[in-house]
């Protein structure tokens, strides 16, 4: 699944649309059952990273830190 992961965001990297992004999300469904979680659990653990770190909605990236 990673190697398949790696694929569909190459593909979507080269051509960004809903439809490879369904492709993406498809691989972290099947990823985190996996890993004995759902979705949902993702979502938690997203949500409270983006608490204490912030998001990337306005696209600014933190390159480093002294």
């Amino acid at each position: 699944l990673t190697k398949k992961l790696h694929e569909e965001v190459k593909e979507f990297t080269e051509q960004p649309n809903l439809e490879e992004l369904a492709d993406i999300l498809e691989i972290i469904n099947a990823l985190a059952e996996i890993l004995t979680a759902d979705i949902a659990k993702v979502e938690d653990i997203r949500k409270q990273k983006a608490l204490d770190r912030g998001t990337f909605k306005d696209r600014i990236f933190l390159e480093w830190v002294d």
